[in-house]
């Protein structure tokens, strides 16, 4: 596994959990933000799955149970309504990821890439649209006046789709199973009720080395094994 500098925020604009992260990142932890490399997880369509291939790589990930998945619409009501936020469910029919996580890409090569964020979640959780949508891409580009055709068409470009192929290839080297999911150096969380620890742990990065008891710098390493629990999902 690298040891990552930066430290990562794997999100996909599918999950709601990554979806409720994000929110409380930007919402109670701005300025780490800004520290953090966002990077889009998506499943990969059938090209994208024969060039991660082609290149050593295979997608850590399997798609949820029908079981799982009407447990996650009860928990994420749960914690939707504690917060006071109402929930549009979305209908997925034959998504292709791609298209909205690569356009992603365009937006933040832009300094668009949290302002596109937020109103993909927006349409997606808020709106019930289908992401996936190139009209839905097409429309969030008109809003942001991010030039609406290449957004909606990053998919459809190789060098898109070739910087797609690149963080799959990262999400395989850092073991990302779920979203969200945080890295940093050698040390792992994964779901958003780990992310309280991550930023803990990112805060004593910032304090003095001298002030850290040294019993307790070994603390946080590892992966997380409990790959089960409701805060983290694809």
């Amino acid at each position: 596994m690298p040891r990552n500098k930066t430290p990562r925020f794997y999100f996909s604009l599918r999950s709601p959990y990554s979806w409720l992260a994000y929110r409380k990142v930007m919402t109670e932890h701005r300025d780490l933000a800004e520290r953090l490399e966002w990077v889009p997880f998506f499943e990969p369509d059938p090209l994208s799955a024969r060039l991660l291939e082609e290149q050593g790589g295979r997608f850590p990930y399997s798609e949820m149970s029908r079981e799982k998945n009407r447990y996650v619409l009860q928990d994420v009501g749960r914690l939707t309504k504690a917060l006071g936020i109402e929930v549009t469910w979305p209908v997925d029919r034959d998504p292709v990821w791609e298209v909205p996580h690569l356009a992603y890409l365009v937006a933040a090569r832009q300094g668009r890439g949290h302002d596109y964020i937020d109103a993909v979640y927006r349409a997606r959780f808020g709106e019930g649209r289908d992401i996936c949508d190139r009209n839905t891409i097409e429309d969030i580009g008109r809003e942001l006046g991010i030039d609406p055709h290449p957004l909606s068409r990053a998919a459809d470009r190789p060098e898109e789709r070739a910087e797609g192929i690149r963080i799959l290839l990262d999400v395989c080297k850092d073991g990302v199973f779920g979203v969200p999911f945080l890295v940093h150096g050698y040390t792992r969380y994964w779901g958003i009720d780990r992310l309280d620890a991550f930023v803990e742990h990112l805060r004593s990065q910032e304090e003095p080395a001298a002030s850290v008891p040294r019993e307790l710098t070994a603390v946080g390493m590892g992966t997380a094994t409990d790959d089960g629990h409701a805060g983290g999902c694809g």
